[in-house]
């Protein structure tokens, strides 16, 4: 049988924040990749805001625009959500408590 280890980090950043430095060294604006992708600006700038989550469609333009590959891109996406995930389950588990231990 072979163990995981788990790395379950902190804090972890939106993928969105990858994508802006990307833009930046690339001296790539916002709407130069959404002309180039096809996509709406909008799209673009809630996935960097961490609003909108990178879909693996999303995932393959970003690969063909910026040469990163989308398996990068969906595996920070999932990162991203799993983190995002145990954040709200332990705010979940201490209001559970909190409401136990009321007499």
């Amino acid at each position: 049988m072979v163990k995981r280890l788990l790395y379950i980090p902190e804090k972890v950043s939106a993928p969105g924040e990858t994508l802006l430095d990307l833009l930046d060294e690339r001296s790539m604006t916002q709407a130069e990749l959404t002309e180039r992708m096809g996509q709406p600006l909008k799209t673009i700038n809630e996935i960097i805001k961490g609003k909108a989550a990178i879909i693996s469609e999303t995932a393959i333009q970003l690969e063909r625009v910026l040469g990163v590959p989308a398996e990068f891109w969906n595996q920070r996406e999932a990162n991203y959500r799993a983190y995002l995930a145990r954040q709200k389950e332990a705010e979940n588990l201490i209001t559970q408590k909190e409401w136990l231990n009321l007499d």
